[in-house]
């Protein structure tokens, strides 16, 4: 299920997805079945771009394993700093290498137990229908944005933010436009200034514009405008246990692969 157990995570995206899978089954003798002996909970610290895939995830991993996962979505980085402060998470689903990075530096992850996942696009978004442009040094943001917001995750903390004040400093737009960006806990709340027209424009994910058809995707940032986006994954070393591995054998499988495809990502794993 969704998590509503960490509403103090920077998010307002926290969702609750009651979507429990009891596996009981019966034998001859009136025995519980192995499945059941062993289902467990595990709790996955998940950054909030990965919302739509992972509750189509939770659905079939629940009815194949039997065990039940607990996920908590916000930004990367007050993931991260909740990892650090002792919040008991069992797996790490990180929009960034670097949070990841800080983990393991901190010791707070099995380092066999940690691979590349996904990659993702960056894209700028508007309110409504809007003309596509070509986003490049030449591209004129300032007169596109008007007297209005910029929209963006934190531009320091959270990777969706980091990225995009990567790209427009790499395009000569960040310090004309830097007075007029909304920051945002995360990057879904960074998505709803838009959707809701509090921001005409605004810095996401391709996945994430994906998610409501309030928005436009009018530009791709050129991938060598930023560093690669690259979603690592890693089992948290704070306990071991065999649920925590089957989890991370789904999300290499075929069915977590068509999930992430159907958002737009891309799956580096196999």
């Amino acid at each position: 299920m969704f998590s509503e157990l960490y509403q103090d995570l920077e998010t307002g995206v926290t969702h609750s997805h009651p979507l429990h899978i009891a596996a009981a089954c019966a034998l001859g003798l009136g025995l519980l079945c192995p499945g059941t002996a062993r289902a467990e909970t595990i709790t996955v610290f998940a950054a909030s771009s990965l919302t739509t895939a992972l509750a189509e995830i939770e659905t079939g991993f629940e009815a194949a394993s039997g065990h039940d996962l607990v996920i908590a979505l916000a930004g990367s980085s007050a993931l991260a700093r909740q990892i650090q402060q002792g919040a008991p998470a069992d797996i790490f689903l990180s929009a960034s290498p670097d949070w990841m990075d800080v983990l393991e530096a901190d010791g707070l992850i099995e380092l066999d137990a940690r691979f590349d996942l996904l990659g993702n696009r960056l894209v700028l978004v508007a309110h409504g229908d809007a003309p596509a442009v070509e986003i490049g040094p030449d591209f004129d943001l300032m007169a596109r944005l008007g007297d209005g917001r910029l929209a963006m995750a934190l531009v320091e903390s959270v990777p969706a933010g980091v990225y995009g004040k990567a790209a427009l400093q790499s395009l000569g737009l960040w310090e004309a436009v830097a007075p007029q960006v909304a920051q945002a806990d995360n990057v879904r709340a960074a998505l709803a200034f838009v959707a809701t027209g509090e921001a005409p424009l605004g810095i996401v994910y391709a996945t994430d514009a994906t998610a409501d058809a309030r928005v436009t995707i009018v530009g791709t940032f050129p991938e060598n405008s930023h560093p690669p986006i690259v979603y690592p994954v890693a089992d948290l070393a704070n306990r071991d246990t065999p649920a925590e591995a089957e989890f991370l054998a789904y999300l290499r499988g075929p069915q977590a692969r068509v999930a992430f495809e159907r958002q737009g990502f891309t799956v580096l794993a196999h």
